[in-house]
């Protein structure tokens, strides 16, 4: 098999089981357990600190190292990681802005409606900063660092699960049967494959792209932790167990990064 066709596969396969992480985490809901906030607090933290772990150790430095080899100026590099990552965090919040949600809540009335519109947009949102998540394990490989893909799979897939377990636990709240809050949150984390292929190719095609491609993910991941994540974690009063989490998701991922990269 041709190396190029095989990284590409394999990127592609890892940016999958990474997405279907999300489903794994959904299972409790299907199988009618349920989770107090704390603890979805908690976990939520969790998945914030691997995502920040992540983007430091996964995308922004082997960025900085890509683009130091590629110009050989460290100040060249600097100023293209601060690009890169300017540019990621734009693009989600465009995305933010930009993506319709309305017809979630059309004929509905009153605090159910609201409280429905708040779980679609939370869903809307995990569905979004997916994207990028998928693109950054598929960049990841795109460089021929199978070993970096590896990492950020593995802690992506990590954080994805309390992320489904989150969006099941919220729709079985409104009333939505278990099979049908298990598939929602399942699909939640199908949009990153698509990212991983995209991002796999992209780097494949030139290799120029790589550093920005790295810290581009980097920026739409550290926007979703800031914009989306932590606020939600810290909306019930349990900021100091979400904290905890995101602190032994950070080292985890860190470890992980490490051994495996």
């Amino acid at each position: 098999m041709n190396p190029d066709v095989n990284i590409v596969l394999i990127g592609a396969l890892a940016s999958l089981g990474a997405g279907l992480m999300t489903g794994v985490g959904a299972i409790p809901v299907l199988l009618g357990r349920s989770i107090s906030r704390r603890a979805n607090d908690t976990l939520l933290g969790f998945a914030a600190g691997v995502m920040l772990s992540a983007s430091y150790f996964s995308l922004i430095v082997p960025g900085i190292d890509a683009a130091t080899d590629q110009h050989g100026s460290v100040t060249i590099a600097a100023l293209i990681a601060a690009g890169g990552i300017a540019l990621g965090a734009i693009a989600v919040a465009m995305m933010n802005e930009m993506l319709p949600h309305e017809h979630f809540i059309e004929g509905r009335e009153g605090s159910d409606a609201l409280a429905l519109a708040k779980i679609w947009l939370f869903i809307i949102a995990i569905t979004i900063h997916n994207f990028p998540e998928g693109m950054a394990v598929g960049i990841g490989f795109g460089g021929g660092n199978i070993a970096n893909g590896m990492s950020l799979a593995t802690g992506i897939g990590l954080q994805n699960a309390p992320e489904g377990l989150a969006v099941a636990v919220a729709l079985r709240g409104q009333g939505y049967s278990k099979l049908t809050a298990f598939l929602i949150a399942l699909a939640t984390g199908l949009v990153e494959p698509v990212g991983g292929l995209i991002g796999i190719l992209a780097i494949q095609i030139s290799e120029v792209l790589l550093p920005w491609g790295l810290t581009f993910a980097a920026g739409a991941m550290l926007y979703v932790i800031s914009h989306e994540i932590i606020p939600e974690t810290h909306r019930h009063g349990h900021q100091n167990a979400a904290t905890t989490g995101l602190t032994i998701g950070l080292i985890l991922m860190m470890v992980l990064d490490v051994t495996l990269g």
